[in-house]
């Protein structure tokens, strides 16, 4: 019960299937978030990283185990107080555009939640700064860019003032300028809202940006670590099919080489200071 006062959610044994005839989606999954943490998710298909999100968010009920949201224990009962404290981002913005215009579409959260009028112009404004898109409030959001639509629809679910942000796949369908926009709204958004960040992805280089990343397989948690530690098991990770960043691959064969560094680095830059390290050691 202490674990749970901690935790902003609470997987306690959790099981989930699509299909009676189908192997478990979830198979007795047990975690938690905590408040103002970053955690991504990673793993193959079918491993049930889609499933951990619509569950937190109420749109899937486990046939096992219990889910706790700010204590709240899920259920038909308490699914929309749920849902008001977690917001989610899904892979195609297109698909959740729903307005004429910027400002528009970033109301409609707020005009469901039967949010005041000028309450509603305040939060419209205020999360559509956050995220940059401000400029844009009166644009048609399918004449923006991929990037740029991805940023009104966090703004979306921004301006509903969820405790929890989940990013389903949120860059999958970004070039690698739009990835970066959105990781750098993540970031300032969290440091000034204080809000909790599940990631879910494939993108390797993001899971460096997380607090604490989850490796599932086949339903079920095969690693949780900080970056450093989840991708110093590189060899379990290739097992299953997932790659390593490539700074991690560099640190992975200086140490196969016998010149192991002092630090796991994450990034360009601290895989420089390591190798500056060395070579003024020398």
């Amino acid at each position: 019960m202490r674990e749970l006062e901690q935790s902003f959610i609470q997987f306690d044994e959790v099981s989930f299937w699509y299909n009676h005839d189908e192997p478990w989606a979830l198979k007795e999954l047990s975690l938690t978030i905590k408040k103002n943490e970053f955690v991504a998710v990673i793993g193959h298909n079918g491993s049930g990283k889609s499933t951990i999100a619509k569950l937190m968010n109420g749109l899937l009920f486990p046939q096992k185990g219990e889910i706790f949201v700010d204590g709240l224990r899920l259920s038909e009962e308490t699914v929309w107080d749920i849902r008001k404290k977690v917001g989610m981002v899904f892979q195609n913005p297109d698909n959740q555009f729903v307005g004429t215009t910027v400002e528009d579409d970033v109301a409609f959260g707020l005009e469901n939640h039967g949010i005041p009028r000028k309450e509603m112009i305040e939060r419209i404004e205020q999360s559509l700064k956050a995220v940059g898109m401000l400029d844009y409030r009166k644009h048609e959001p399918h004449r923006l860019s991929g990037g740029q639509k991805q940023r009104v629809a966090i703004a979306g679910v921004l301006a509903v003032a969820p405790d929890l942000i989940i990013l389903d796949e949120a860059t999958a369908m970004l070039d690698p300028k739009g990835r970066t926009e959105i990781m750098k709204t993540v970031q300032r958004i969290r440091k000034e809202k204080k809000v909790s960040i599940l990631m879910i992805t494939h993108d390797l280089h993001e899971v460096t940006f997380a607090d604490r990343v989850i490796v599932m397989n086949r339903g079920q948690k095969l690693i949780e670590g900080t970056p450093k530690e989840v991708f110093q098991q590189h060899e379990t990770l290739w097992e299953i099919g997932l790659d390593i960043p490539f700074v991690a691959k560099i640190a992975a064969e200086l140490k196969q080489r016998g010149i192991p560094l002092n630090k796991q680095p994450l990034n360009n830059k601290e895989l420089l200071e390591e190798l500056w390290r060395l070579h003024s050691n020398m």
